[in-house]
């Protein structure tokens, strides 16, 4: 069966120019309320949802589309992505939803959908859901409508668990922090967990106003970050996006600190202290080559999945692994939480800072990275990766680039485009390289 509206990351589009609408919300409701309507206890889902002023209508859609098929609601108002994953969980639901479209501009949003367990659904329960969208929903007589209603004490439950996330001896006193939260849905919760933990908070990107999610703030714009550490020579700055499962982290010295480094910290720390499972980390193929050679020069491993924090989790689970992530800085430790958490990463960063009595410039810089190179090419139509001559360019530019570098060709998931990326210790045959072969896909385009 071929995906009409999941994608890797559950159902997204532009508010009310796409499938993302109220009608599909509410059919979403519906299809995934009888597909987890099992058995005779009584029935409940936990909604959540960013700052997106779009978020009204999605909720209220879905309320009423799970309320038809006689589940219980219940809405925990704006919360990180993680949050709701956690809550699910904790509070014995069916089932968990997050109304987000994470690092998109406001107009767009979405649905993630995640089961009792408090993970991201699986193929084959989307692909259920899928089949019921097309199919008379399945109500509930009157007598058993549900019921929704609003809870006050989520923010505090989610607060609480990720302060537990590191050593109850660690504390922040004595640092300051600047705490970017995108507009976004943990504009509450991250800047209180820091601040109870001690530090300085200095706020940005906490005034939502419906439309100015991820606007020049958070971890896809880091330029107000940057320059909010310099202007209050603040130890460390932390970036996250519209729903917080991603981490940007910027330096005393206004510098961005990708994924990539995160993981190597983290990775690090968990090692020295036999806490790390699986011998290694979990990653995607987009993770520069010089985390890969680090990892392997302390004795870890690093898997390599499709670029989706899904499919590292995938693995993670796979293979025993309880750390992964992604360059771009979603941070999955499956010790504390379900899914990515930039809040749950962002406190360990901090905590290794305070047992390192280090600043974050030297902290933080774990390896040298490999020059990389990523360029897009957009076509119209056919499939260029089928071309021959494509096929041609590509295998000679793995052959240059040998053991000393990695080609990385995929197309978008979301658009015509194929995506160029190429990594080694020379950058100008890097640069040659990606060249060539975006040349040879135009060509074929």
């Amino acid at each position: 069966m071929v995906r009409k509206f999941f994608g890797t990351d559950g159902i997204r589009g532009r508010t009310n120019h796409s499938k993302m609408n109220a009608d599909l919300a509410m059919r979403v409701g519906q299809a995934a309320g009888a597909h987890f309507r099992r058995g005779d206890h009584l029935h409940r889902v936990v909604i959540g949802k960013d700052t997106r002023l779009s978020g009204y209508m999605i909720e209220s859609a879905l309320v009423a589309g799970f309320t038809s098929t006689g589940m219980d609601v219940i809405m925990t108002g704006p919360l990180p992505t993680p949050a709701i994953a956690m809550l699910t969980r904790e509070m014995r639901a069916d089932l968990g939803v997050m109304i987000s479209a994470s690092h998109n501009p406001y107009e767009d949003n979405g649905i993630k959908l995640f089961g009792p367990d408090g993970f991201k659904l699986s193929d084959e329960d989307e692909m259920a859901i899928e089949a019921l969208l097309d199919q008379p929903p399945e109500l509930a007589d009157a007598a058993h409508i549900g019921r929704a209603r609003r809870i006050e004490d989520a923010r505090g439950r989610y607060i609480h668990a990720v302060k537990s996330s590191i050593g109850s001896d660690i504390r922040l006193d004595g640092l300051k922090i600047v705490v970017d939260c995108a507009n976004g849905a943990a504009y509450q919760v991250t800047p209180s967990a820091i601040w109870e933990l001690g530090a300085d908070v200095i706020q940005l990107g906490v005034s939502p106003n419906g439309t100015n999610i991820n606007h020049k703030v958070g971890s896809t714009a880091l330029d107000a970050v940057k320059a909010k550490v310099v202007e209050e020579g603040a130890h460390l700055g932390i970036a996250l996006d519209g729903d917080a499962d991603r981490l940007i982290v910027v330096d005393e010295k206004g510098r961005a600190v990708d994924g990539d480094q995160l993981m190597a910290l983290i990775a690090t720390r968990m090692a020295e202290t036999g806490k790390l499972a699986g011998g290694g980390v979990v990653a995607t193929v987009m993770s520069n080559l010089g985390l890969e050679r680090y990892l392997h020069g302390i004795g870890l491993g690093l898997e390599r999945t499709k670029v989706g924090d899904r499919y590292v989790l995938q693995r993670m689970r796979e293979g025993g692994f309880n750390l992964g992530g992604e360059q771009s800085g979603h941070m999955i430790l499956l010790d504390h939480a379900t899914t990515g958490d930039g809040t749950v990463a962002a406190l360990r960063v901090l905590a290794s800072m305070v047992r390192a009595g280090k600043p974050a410039s030297e902290l933080l810089h774990m390896f040298d990275p490999v020059p990389q190179l990523l360029k897009n090419v957009r076509y119209e139509s056919g499939a260029p990766l089928e071309n021959e001559a494509v096929k041609k360019a590509i295998f000679d530019a793995e052959a240059e680039l040998g053991t000393s570098g990695r080609l990385v060709i995929r197309p978008s998931g979301t658009e015509p485009l194929i995506r160029v990326m190429a990594e080694g210790d020379d950058a100008r045959k890097v640069e040659q390289v990606v060249d060539r072969v975006c040349d040879a896909v135009r060509g074929a385009a």
